[in-house]
C-alpha cells in the first residue's frame, strides 16, 4: 500500500515536471516569436540572385498571413519558377478602389567575405543592428506591412477599402517577369487599385523620405568601326579614335549635368545621369592584347538614367547627332528598361500637392504618429512603382527608416531594431488612414 502511494506520488511529480517543462517551452517559444524574430526568419531565407529561393519565402509569408487570420492568399505565376504572392485583407466596402502595398521577394547578391556577419544569418548585434541582405531592400517593408495588419486586427480595426499586399519576384533584375506582367493581368485588374505604396530609401536625417517618381533606365551601347592594320601606321577615323571622341562628348554632357548637382541647383535624381560601365576593344592574345594591331571595332556601354520629364525623343536625337554620329562610322543601340510614359502619354509622376487627395491622407497619417516628411523626391534608381504609375495609379515610394545609413546593395546591409519597430507603428497609421479614406473614388 505504501509502495503504491509512493508510485502515485512519483507519477504526480513526473506529471508536474512535464507540465512545468511544457509551459516553460511554450513560454520560451512565445518569447522567441515576436516582430523582430519573425523579421529575422524572413531575412534568413536566401532570395538573392541568381538563384533566389522564392518557394521558401512565399511559404513563410503565407504562414505569417495565416497566423494573423482574416487574410486571403493567392499565389500567381506569370513566368515559370517566378511566384507572385498576393495577400488580401477584405474591406467592409470592397467595391471601393483598393489599397495596394508592394514589396519584392528578391535581393541582390552579397559577397560574404566582405561582410562582418554572414549576409543571411540576420545577426542581431548588442546595439540592435540586424545584419542581412534585404534588411533595407526591401524585406523590412513586407514584414512591417504584415505586423501592422496584425496589430490592427488585434485592436479590432476593420478596413473600409480592401488592402492588398503584392510580394513580387525579380524586381532587382527589372521586374519584367513579375510586376510588369502582373499589372497586365486579369487578376490585377480585378483588384481595382486606387492607391499604392512601394519601396523607398532610408533617410540619414530625422525626417522620412518619400518618392513621387523613379528615374527611367536606358542601356546605351556605342559601337565604332574603322580600318584595321599595323599599329605603326597613323590612322584617320580609326575605331578606337572614333569611339574615344564619342566618350569625350558623353563625358562633357555628364559633367554639365553633374555641375548642376554640385552647384546645389538640383538633386542627383533631378538630372540625367550617364556613367560608363564597360569598354570593349582590341585584338585578344594569350597574354592580353596585340599591341601592334589596330582593331576594326570598339564598343562602350553606358548606364543612362532619364528624369520623368526628360523628352525621350529629344534625348535620342542628341545621341544620334552628338554622341554617336554616323558620319564618324559610329552607331548606337538603346535598350529601354521599362515604361517611359503612362497609358495617356503623361510622365510617370505622382502628384504631391492638394490635387492628390491620397497625398493629403498620407501626410496626415505620418504627422499623426509624430513624424515628419522631407521634401518629396524623385528616386535616383528604379522600382516596380513605374509599372503601377504606367496604369495611371498614384504610387508613393516609402520605407520608414530615418537616422539610418543608406545601405541598399552595399556590404553589411543592416537595419536597427528600433527603426524597424517604429516602421510598424508608421504603417499602422498609414494602412488604417488610407483604407478608411472614402472621399476619393480613385
Amino acid at each position: 500500500m505504501a509502495r503504491a502511494t509512493s508510485q502515485c506520488g512519483l507519477s504526480l511529480i513526473h506529471l508536474t515536471l512535464l507540465l512545468s517543462s511544457t509551459l516553460l517551452s511554450a513560454t520560451l517559444e512565445e518569447q522567441n516569436d515576436n516582430p523582430i524574430t519573425r523579421f529575422q526568419r524572413y531575412l534568413q531565407i536566401n532570395t538573392a540572385h541568381p538563384t533566389p529561393d522564392y518557394s521558401s519565402a512565399v511559404s513563410y509569408l503565407i504562414s505569417q498571413a495565416n497566423s494573423i487570420g482574416g487574410i486571403l492568399h493567392k499565389t500567381l505565376e506569370f513566368s515559370p519558377g517566378k511566384p507572385l504572392l498576393l495577400l488580401t485583407w477584405p474591406g467592409s466596402h470592397s467595391s471601393l478602389p483598393s489599397i495596394l502595398l508592394n514589396s519584392h521577394l528578391d535581393s541582390v547578391p552579397a559577397e560574404s567575405s566582405k561582410w562582418t556577419h554572414p549576409p543571411f544569418s540576420a545577426t542581431r548585434t548588442s546595439d540592435g543592428n540586424i545584419f542581412a541582405r534585404g534588411a533595407q531592400d526591401d524585406k523590412c517593408i513586407a514584414m512591417q506591412y504584415l505586423e501592422a495588419i496584425r496589430n490592427l486586427r488585434n485592436n479590432n480595426f476593420v478596413p473600409v477599402r480592401s488592402v492588398h499586399i503584392s510580394l513580387v519576384p525579380d524586381e532587382e533584375v527589372g521586374g519584367f517577369a513579375g510586376a510588369a506582367k502582373f499589372v497586365e493581368s486579369e487578376e490585377f485588374q480585378a483588384l481595382n487599385v486606387g492607391f499604392a505604396l512601394d519601396e523607398g530609401q532610408a533617410s540619414v536625417g530625422d525626417e522620412f523620405r518619400v518618392f513621387y517618381a523613379d528615374r527611367i533606365p536606358w542601356n546605351l551601347k556605342i559601337k565604332a568601326k574603322g580600318q584595321p592594320g599595323h599599329g605603326s601606321k597613323l590612322y584617320d577615323n580609326s575605331a578606337m579614335e572614333n569611339l574615344m571622341k564619342s566618350v569625350e562628348v558623353v563625358s562633357r554632357f555628364r559633367e554639365s549635368q553633374f555641375d548642376v548637382v554640385k552647384a546645389g541647383k538640383a538633386m542627383n535624381s533631378e538630372v540625367v545621369s550617364v556613367n560608363p560601365v564597360y569598354l570593349k576593344a582590341g585584338v585578344p592574345t594569350q597574354d592580353g592584347f596585340a599591341m601592334n594591331v589596330q582593331p576594326s571595332e570598339a564598343e562602350a556601354g553606358f548606364d543612362l538614367r532619364l528624369t520623368p520629364t526628360t523628352d525621350p525623343e529629344e534625348m535620342k536625337r542628341r545621341i544620334a547627332a552628338e554622341w554617336a554620329p554616323s558620319v564618324r562610322n559610329v552607331s548606337f543601340e538603346i535598350i529601354e528598361k521599362g515604361p517611359i510614359r503612362d497609358y495617356l502619354g503623361r510622365p510617370l509622376l505622382t502628384a504631391t500637392n492638394d490635387s492628390n487627395p491620397w497625398w493629403l491622407v498620407f501626410k496626415q497619417a505620418i504627422t499623426s504618429v509624430g513624424e515628419k516628411l522631407s521634401k518629396p523626391e524623385i528616386l535616383p534608381s528604379t522600382t516596380d512603382a513605374r509599372y503601377l504609375r504606367q496604369k495611371g495609379i498614384p504610387v508613393l515610394g516609402f520605407s520608414p527608416m530615418k537616422n539610418t545609413p543608406i545601405l541598399l546593395h552595399d556590404h553589411n546591409e543592416h537595419l536597427r531594431d528600433t527603426v524597424y519597430m517604429k516602421g510598424i507603428q508608421v504603417y499602422e497609421s498609414l494602412i488604417s488612414s488610407l483604407s478608411s479614406f472614402t472621399e476619393a473614388s480613385h
